[in-house]
């Protein structure tokens, strides 16, 4: 067993896991802030109905970000040490600023706005949410320009062999992370916008499936209603058809946004890690041409071994240049430039135990960067035409009956979130062997990167961080179960599952909650701890 090894695959799993629940968290929280905004602006009962509704699924995913979130930061103390002394100077402050400021201001403004529905005036109530909402988007703001730093350094200077942050403006504002941050935001658009849509088909193909929706002659639909049923109105079916449309245009739009600012990005990653780039695209060699798909063999770590079947001329120029002709340098040419800039072997150091001396791979894993690459365009891109085609089948107010499209549907919601993820993993992995990427522009700094190798704790055995990597991994799947149960038990309770005050409002109380006079406000029906239990 490695001690180094198994730290990464703890740090990869739990990682993933935790950034699972963060783009759904983010990209939803923004729709229900904008959907309760139209309920306070229009006074409608649907608004109201969808934001209670996608408002609750929200808040289950919010406690279990936070509860596998936590777990990360232990991480670089317990598994990370030597990372965590070389970065702190740098990652003190926008780590503090993180936990300090957005989140504790996330949080409590969340908490206002989850007790506040009958406490508080209507537009307070509304601003609690975009207070909390916008406080999610600078959390992961400062989180992004810790990991940008990472990924291109800047701001420091080099003091006993430790940086020394120097010029906080320049941390804040690295161009890597300026481009990272509305990528990362258009992602978890995307992931929220499959989330209404996917849901919302569901439950329009259940009105169809139980009769309570027909379809006329035109092949318009005619919405019905369920007596006895709580929340099977009319209302009902308004909601869901809204919540599909709005679902849909959104994550159309997020496609479009992570296309652009991907692009931006990738641009951004020929320069700064030009390694990364060009195992993504297993360019072995200078050239011009995209590899739409090539072969080798798997695990391999010489590059000859790779052969490109079909390749399209020009492309791999326009992705890092913005032309179709300037060369791009590929593998075998930039292995021989990270071999004279950061030397062939692990230095003769204690802080790099056993793996002193042995041979650095500066070629990444590229079975990951370059089929993650791919994952991560394809699956964003399979999302938005199901967005696509999900606009054009509902263009007269209904889902098909088909109950295979409705699983379609269902499970597409998974699209973006693994989008997400092999993104994330791309970025990662494609950075090795360095934890801290060196930074090659001319103003960037000297010798400031930090070889994987030594950045494990020296005092942690591997048996110590296996045991913890079993237990976390459990305690994960658990945590898993319960939130997918949680949300499925309130996804098929439908509006009235988030909205107890249809079944226990008084009689002169319209089942959409709103008080008698029609005007948007406090339901008179809802007791203070109903929404959020």
């Amino acid at each position: 067993m490695d001690a180094l090894e198994i730290a990464r695959w703890q740090f990869g799993i739990t990682t993933v896991y935790h950034f699972m629940m963060v783009p759904l968290t983010i990209g939803l929280g923004l729709l229900v802030a904008v959907i309760q905004t139209l309920w306070y602006r229009t006074g409608k009962p649907e608004y109201l109905r969808m934001t209670k509704f996608w408002g609750k699924l929200f808040l289950i995913n919010f406690i279990m970000g936070v509860a596998t979130g936590i777990v990360q930061e232990f991480q670089f103390g317990m598994a990370w040490s030597e990372y965590s002394r070389f970065v702190g100077d740098v990652f003190g402050a926008p780590l503090a600023m993180e936990a300090l400021l957005a989140f504790f201001v996330e949080s409590t403004f969340l908490g206002l706005w989850i007790f506040g529905w009958k406490q508080l005036k209507p537009g307070v109530h509304l601003a609690c949410l975009w207070v909390a909402v916008i406080g999610s988007v600078f959390s992961a703001y400062f989180i992004i320009v810790a990991n940008s730093w990472m990924q291109h350094p800047v701001g420091v200077e080099m003091v006993n062999g430790r940086p020394v942050m120097t010029d906080a403006w320049a941390v804040f504002t690295n161009n890597t992370a300026l481009v990272a941050v509305p990528h990362t935001l258009f992602g978890a658009l995307a992931v929220a916008g499959a989330f209404l849509l996917g849901i919302a088909w569901y439950h329009l193909w259940r009105r169809r499936h139980d009769g309570i929706d027909t379809v006329g002659a035109d092949g318009k639909v005619i919405p019905g209603e369920a007596a006895g049923i709580l929340g099977r109105d009319r209302n009902d079916h308004t909601v869901w058809i809204r919540s599909l449309r709005i679902g849909a245009v959104v994550a159309m739009i997020s496609f479009a946004g992570t296309a652009v600012t991907g692009d931006l990005q990738g641009k951004l990653m020929f320069e700064q890690q030009p390694m990364k780039m060009a195992a993504a695209e297993a360019a072995c060699h200078d050239g011009t041409g995209f590899s739409v798909l090539s072969v080798g063999n798997v695990g391999s770590k010489n590059c000859d071994d790779i052969v490109a079947v079909i390749e399209v001329p020009g492309i791999l120029s326009f992705l890092a240049k913005g032309d179709f002709t300037t060369e791009v340098k590929g593998v075998n040419s930039l292995l021989g430039e990270y071999e004279a800039k950061y030397g062939t072997t692990l230095p003769d150091n204690p802080i790099y135990g056993d793996r002193a001396g042995h041979q650095i791979q500066y070629v990444p894993v590229m079975e990951v960067t370059y089929w993650g690459f791919r994952m991560m365009i394809g699956f964003g891109g399979v999302a938005a035409l199901a967005a696509l085609l999900a606009l054009w089948a509902t263009r007269k107010g209904t889902v098909p009956a088909s109950r295979g499209l409705m699983r379609l549907a269902v499970f597409g919601i998974l699209a973006p979130f693994g989008a997400n993820a092999a993104g994330w993993i791309f970025t990662e992995m494609g950075r090795q062997p360095f934890v801290v990427a060196p930074n090659p522009d001319a103003s960037g700094v000297d010798q400031v990167f930090m070889f994987t190798a030594a950045a494990v704790s020296p005092g942690v055995s591997a048996g110590e961080i296996l045991t913890s990597l079993v237990v976390l991994t459990s305690i994960y799947a658990v945590l898993l179960v319960v939130e997918v149960k949680l949300l499925v038990k309130y996804i098929r309770g439908g509006v009235a599952s988030a909205m107890p005050e249809l079944a226990h409002a008084p009689k002169d109380t319209p089942k959409d909650g709103t008080p008698p006079d029609g005007t948007p406000g406090k339901p008179d029906g809802d007791d203070v701890l109903a929404f959020a239990y």
